[in-house]
């Protein structure tokens, strides 16, 4: 079976390496940090005319958990594809385009992450594919290079059921 044949029923899951681990990483530290300041956060503010609250512990200790889920979004990207399309999902919005739609998949040279140019010549990112994940990224967009010819090479052949050539 050729390896166009064998991603005819593949579906490949892409996301981003280096950048999850950071986000991982970086979110409880940064709720650990806003724990121990609103933890600390006691007595007068500093001119003596107020004081810190339980509120404003809590509300400390909350903004860590805002920023850390912040940082955490960071991580969100993905691209799954099959024979017949591309679900990406970036940092914020995605998209669900079919293969027909899908001109060119890019990986450019000082870009920081891979795209698709599309046949009506927009450009969608692939957040998913980053450049600092090297090899990682090159295999992924191997691969959804290899699926798209395939999804070519597909509507290349005549259909065995009508015995004519698939519409375009």
């Amino acid at each position: 079976m050729s390896s166009v044949e064998g991603l005819r029923t593949a579906t490949i899951t892409l996301r981003p390496r280096k950048i999850r681990r950071v986000c991982w990483v970086a979110a409880p530290l940064v709720v650990a940090f806003f724990v121990v300041l609103g933890t600390l956060l006691s007595g007068s503010t500093g001119d003596g005319e107020g004081a810190f609250q339980p509120s404003d512990r809590i509300a400390m200790m909350t903004l860590g958990l805002f920023v850390a889920a912040g940082i955490l979004v960071l991580a969100r990207p993905r691209v799954v594809a099959d024979r017949r399309h591309v679900v990406i999902r970036n940092v914020i919005g995605g998209y669900d385009l079919p293969w027909e739609v899908v001109r060119a998949v890019r990986f450019e040279r000082g870009n920081p992450w891979a795209t698709l140019e599309l046949e009506d010549d927009d450009v969608v990112a692939l957040m998913a594919i980053q450049a600092t994940d090297k090899d990682l990224a090159l295999a992924g967009v191997k691969a959804l290079r290899s699926l798209l010819a395939a999804h070519r090479a597909e509507r290349a052949t005549p259909s065995a059921d009508a015995g004519l050539p698939p519409s375009a």
